[in-house]
């Protein structure tokens, strides 16, 4: 029931109930059914205001976050769909800038599964069509959304023009829905997954991404020629780099801009890829003082967040605490560069069971001074033997294995007192968004 959320509305728990009955049935592939829910709702996703589609292995949720305090920068009315939530679904739908009310909540999701129960909808298809009736019957000037999982087969992908198109980096990840064999598609792991994320290609709709190696790069070049959408590409039509500023380059000239405030040098990647998505559509205008104020003002939880005072980080007191929800090596690697210049960082992880404890961790390791591995409560993850055995393994010294978050910080604390260590510390908790959502519960910072 934690995947869904639970609600204090009874309404909507009666809605939350019922979505978490769905699952995606076996072997279903595929849009029929997310076009059928929405033709019996009268397609709301041909009703949407100016759109940005956002598809991504990593970073593809700070972009759209970049992108959304952008545009309200510039004084327009957003409403934006990201995924997952951490704490409450609501965090799924925002409206004019706020997180959906119950009331509308319980409302749009009873009219969707009263409408397609008897297709066996699943709860991502239920979630994008209630999201499109909210962001279809309330005006705003711009929606941004992101794409939960792929992007070819994913139930956002039933745009037929958005104003722009956008993805990040590319990673592994998702491999058993994402590299599944089908005749026809890609046989290399990376050239797969970018054939999947760009599939959100549509005619005439422009299509800015990132650069990737030669065998992705082609996957996402000859469907953009494919489908007649013209192709903005990182390192060849526009660039960025981060420094003390943000400097961004494209045909139409340079612009310096703030670095982001949100931590990890990858960020700057994402807002570039925000400005280049803004820069290379003709329908909205957002002006460099916008773009500025959005970099700057730009907030993203459970990626390299600084935890506020509350019961969580009490537990080690005067130490800081970031909280990351990361879970696949590519993410692991912008971790590691952030913390580079950290030797003696205390770690609690948690890692789902799908997940490659090796690979996540490895990265990370080397900065790793103190490591406690925990289990995610309901859910089926690695045991925190099984990560704190593989954390020796890569090389952290005396790694331990705890029951909770709250068991391992208050072993830390105790470790840091018997050693009489007064120095400044460093407390990173990562590995799982589930994880994150726990973390964020417990310490009272639920995602507004």
């Amino acid at each position: 029931m934690r995947d869904f959320a639970t609600s204090d509305d009874p309404q909507v728990q009666r809605e939350l109930d019922r979505l978490a009955a769905l699952s995606l049935p076996q072997g279903r592939f595929g849009l029929e059914t997310i076009h059928e829910i929405l033709k019996r709702l009268s397609n709301p996703q041909d009703h949407l205001p100016p759109t940005f589609h956002v598809a991504g292995t990593n970073g593809k949720g700070s972009t759209c976050t970049y992108l959304r305090m952008m545009l309200e920068a510039e004084g327009l009315t957003v409403h934006t769909a990201t995924k997952p939530h951490l704490v409450r679904y609501n965090e799924r739908i925002r409206l004019a800038g706020k997180l959906i009310e119950d009331q509308l909540l319980g409302q749009l999701l009873k009219e969707v599964l009263d409408a397609s129960e008897d297709l066996g909808p699943s709860f991502f298809e239920v979630t994008t069509a209630a999201t499109f009736l909210a962001f279809a019957r309330i005006p705003a000037d711009v929606c941004v959304i992101e794409v939960g999982l792929g992007g070819r087969f994913d139930a956002t992908n039933v745009l037929t023009s958005p104003t722009a198109c956008g993805i990040s980096t590319l990673g592994i990840d998702h491999e058993g829905f994402l590299l599944r064999p089908e005749e026809g598609t890609p046989r290399d792991p990376l050239a797969k997954i970018a054939f999947e994320k760009a599939g959100i290609t549509r005619p005439g709709s422009p299509l800015v991404t990132q650069t990737y190696p030669a065998r992705a790069l082609e996957q996402v070049e000859a469907i953009a020629k494919e489908r007649g959408a013209p192709h903005f590409l990182r390192g060849r039509d526009w660039d960025v780099e981060g420094g003390e500023m943000l400097t961004y380059r494209d045909a139409n000239g340079t612009l310096t801009l703030p670095m982001p405030q949100l931590h990890g040098a990858h960020q700057a990647d994402n807002a570039g890829l925000a400005i280049a998505l803004l820069r290379h559509q003709d329908r909205i205008h957002v002006s460099e003082e916008a773009m500025a104020k959005g970099i700057q003002t730009a907030r993203w939880p459970a990626r390299l967040q600084n935890l506020r005072t509350g019961p969580v980080t009490n537990l080690v007191a005067g130490a800081e605490f970031i909280l990351d929800g990361g879970h696949n090596p590519d993410a692991a690697e912008a971790i590691a560069k952030a913390f580079k210049d950290r030797p003696r960082l205390n770690m609690v992880m948690a890692l789902m069971a799908n997940r490659p404890i090796r690979d996540v961790l490895a990265p990370i390791a080397p900065h790793v001074n103190r490591f406690w591995a925990v289990p995610i409560p309901g859910h089926d993850c690695h045991s925190a033997e099984d990560i704190a055995r593989v954390a020796g393994e890569l090389g952290v010294g005396q790694p331990h294995a705890a029951q909770s978050v709250e068991e391992a910080l208050a072993e830390l604390g105790k470790a840091l007192a018997d050693e009489g260590d007064t120095t400044p510390q460093t407390v990173l908790i990562a590995g799982s968004l589930y994880l994150a959502g726990e973390v964020l519960r417990d310490n009272e910072e639920v995602p507004d």
